[in-house]
C-alpha cells in the first residue's frame, strides 16, 4: 500500500461499507479523467492483440466499471485497457446489501454482487462516447446472462448484449463463470457452452470475443475449454474469475463466514491462476490472446505472468488496497523487468 493512500485507506475507507467506499472512489476517477486524459506508459510496454496495440499489458479486470462510466478516468490512472461490466442485457438491481466484503488480512474481497448494472443499451451509448474521447484506453466489454432468463435461453440473452455492444467494443469477454447468478457456471460445460461461444462469435462480427472462465475448473476441464477456443477460432481466454474456495485464507474464520458466499478474489487467487494461465499456454499457440487475472498486486507479479505466457495481464482487488496510484507504478516499474528477462 502506497505511503499516501495508506493512512487514507486504514483511517476513512476501511471504515466504512465497502461498496459506498468504492462509489466515492468512482467520482475520484471520473474526475481523473476530465482533469488529465490518455495512458501514459513506456514505449517499451505495447503489446498488439486482439488487433489492436494497448499502451501496456496492464489493465483493470471486469466489475470495477460496472456500467461503462469511469473509462478515460481509469486511463489516465494508467490502465491500459478497462474491461467494464459485468453487462446484461436487461437492467437489473443485483443482489441485496451487503454484498461486498473486505479481508484485510489477505488483500482479499468477497463479492456476491449479482451483475449490477443498467443494461446494454445504457452502457453502449456510454461507450461509444468513451470511444470519442481524445486519449482513451483500450475497451473490453465483459457480457453475461440477465437473472431473469433462464439457463436453456441464455444464448438469446447473450445475443442481445452482443449486438448492441460488440459494434463499440474493442473485444467482447463471455462471462460463463461468475459464481454469483444462479445455473451461470453450468454453462462451461462444453455441450452448453460451444453454441452459446459460436453464437456470440458470429454475432461480434468482426470484434475479438474471449471466454472468461472459473479457477475452480479442473484441469482437464480448462485444457478442454482451451481446445475449444481453438476449435471454434476464438480470440482468447480470461483466466481466472474469483474462486468459491476459501481454502487457506488468513483471515478470522467468523469473518469469513459473515462474509458469506459469493466470489473471492485477491492475493489467494494468485497461485491458481499462475496454474491456470500454465495450462493454457500449453494448449494455446502464441497468437491466441490469454489473459491472466487472479492475485496481481505488484509490477513482478506483472511480469511473472508475462514470462508464463500472458499476452496481456489484469488487476482489480488490489486497486481497492493500493489505491488511485496503483497502475502508474506498475508501468514505471515493468520496463526495468521485462527488460531484465
Amino acid at each position: 500500500m502506497s505511503g499516501l493512500y495508506a493512512p487514507l485507506y486504514r483511517h476513512v475507507l476501511a471504515r466504512i461499507d465497502a461498496e459506498r467506499a468504492h462509489h466515492l472512489g468512482a467520482a475520484v476517477v471520473r474526475a481523473a479523467g476530465m482533469l488529465r486524459p490518455g495512458v501514459r506508459a513506456d514505449a517499451s510496454l505495447r503489446v498488439r492483440t486482439l488487433g489492436r496495440e494497448f499502451p501496456t499489458p496492464f489493465g483493470l479486470a471486469a466489475g470495477f466499471d460496472k456500467d461503462a462510466s469511469m473509462i478515460v478516468g481509469l486511463g489516465a490512472l494508467g490502465f491500459g485497457h478497462v474491461e467494464v461490466g459485468t453487462i446484461t442485457a436487461v437492467p437489473q438491481p443485483g443482489n441485496d446489501r451487503p454484498r461486498l466484503f473486505r479481508l484485510l488480512a489477505d488483500r482479499a474481497l468477497v463479492n456476491r454482487m449479482g451483475f449490477n448494472n443498467q443494461g446494454a443499451a445504457g452502457a453502449a451509448e456510454r461507450i461509444r462516447a468513451a470511444r470519442a474521447a481524445r486519449s482513451r484506453p483500450v475497451i473490453g466489454v465483459n457480457i453475461g446472462k440477465s437473472r431473469v432468463v433462464d439457463v436453456d435461453d441464455a444464448i438469446d440473452d447473450y445475443l442481445v448484449s452482443t449486438r448492441l455492444l460488440a459494434p463499440v467494443a474493442d473485444y467482447l469477454a463471455v462471462n460463463v463463470s461468475s459464481p454469483n447468478t444462479p445455473g451461470l457456471r453450468g454453462l462451461q460445460d462444453e455441450e452448453r457452452l460451444a453454441p452459446l461461444l459460436e453464437a456470440v462469435r458470429d454475432a461480434a462480427g468482426t470484434t475479438p470475443v474471449l471466454v472468461k472462465i472459473a479457477p475452480d475448473l479442473d484441469d482437464a476441464a480448462i485444457a478442454g475449454v482451451a481446445a475449444l477456443v481453438q476449435r471454434l477460432g476464438l480470440a482468447g481466454v480470461i483466466a481466472t474469475n474469483t474462486t468459491i474456495a476459501r481454502d487457506g485464507l488468513a483471515s478470522d474464520a467468523a469473518l469469513v463466514e459473515r462474509a458469506g458466499a459469493g466470489g473471492l478474489s485477491g492475493a489467494p487467487l494468485a497461485a491458481r491462476s499462475l496454474e491456470v494461465l500454465r495450462i493454457l499456454r500449453g494448449v494455446l499457440p502464441a497468437d491466441v490472446c490469454v489473459v491472466s487475472v487472479g492475485g496481481v498486486t505488484t509490477a513482478a507479479d506483472v511480469a511473472e505472468r508475462l514470462s508464463a505466457g500472458a499476452t496481456l495481464v489484469q488487476g482489480y482487488s488490489a486497486f481497492v488496497y493500493e489505491g488511485p496510484g496503483w497502475a502508474a507504478r506498475i508501468n514505471r516499474e515493468l520496463p526495468a523487468l521485462l527488460a531484465a528477462r
